[in-house]
């Protein structure tokens, strides 16, 4: 018998103790935590650090970094140490294996995905990421915007390989109202989502979290009842 199909969800963007219980409650597999100042839901490691704390075994804690250097990272893991790194600025593949090398934490690269970027593209990254670090574990797909961080903005799904979706977290724009279709046309690894269920920058609305997380389940239900 085949096991069930499980999307893996994170929600992003996580500054408060109330919202990591719901985000917790609500059936979440990662949480993640922005360490990049200019964010509107940047946290310090000391205000980072208790919400780590209050982390439950089998739910993953993500940092969020933007062309961080060592020290800003070892600071961050020293007060809350989280366990698995986002990379998510200019960072090159070597950069990525010699932070994460550094502070011993596997590590996931954000690729911003432009109108011209090509199913090949996203392909080369992934084989450059896995070359250059064993602690690679997957491409993050976003936006690409000005600014850096999460963008809010959806992309053409069609350009993700067939081959590459199951390996991947999804993110950009994702919503409520279109999880399940992203789910059920993509069918990735997991999906990411910050400001989709937000009621205002860094602050989540615990209603639209468990209803992410219910159209995510929904869509696997629908792709196990294709199976």
């Amino acid at each position: 018998m085949l096991l069930p199909n499980k999307t893996r969800t994170k929600i992003c963007g996580i500054t408060r103790l109330e919202d990591l219980r719901a985000v917790v409650d609500a059936g979440a597999d990662a949480l993640g935590f922005v360490f990049y100042p200019p964010s509107p839901r940047s946290l310090t490691p000391e205000a980072a650090a208790p919400l780590i704390a209050a982390m439950p075994p089998f739910v993953t804690s993500v940092g969020l970094f933007v062309n961080a250097s060592l020290e800003e990272l070892q600071a961050v893991i020293k007060l809350a140490p989280i366990q698995l790194l986002q990379f998510h600025g200019d960072e090159s593949a070597q950069e990525c294996h010699r932070l994460a090398s550094a502070v011993n934490r596997p590590f996931i690269r954000a690729f911003r995905v432009k109108p011209d970027t090509s199913a090949a593209d996203l392909l080369e990254c992934e084989i450059e990421y896995q070359a250059a670090s064993p602690l690679f574990q997957g491409l993050l797909l976003d936006t690409f915007v000005d600014s850096f961080g999460g963008s809010g903005k959806v992309f053409d799904w069609s350009l993700i390989p067939k081959e590459l979706a199951p390996r991947v977290v999804l993110s950009g724009g994702l919503s409520v109202q279109n999880a399940t279709d992203a789910v059920v046309g993509v069918r990735p690894f997991a999906v990411d989502i910050s400001s989709g269920v937000e009621l205002s920058k860094g602050v989540k609305d615990a209603a639209k979290v468990r209803a992410f997380v219910q159209a995510v389940r929904l869509a696997d239900s629908m792709q196990d009842n294709q199976n």
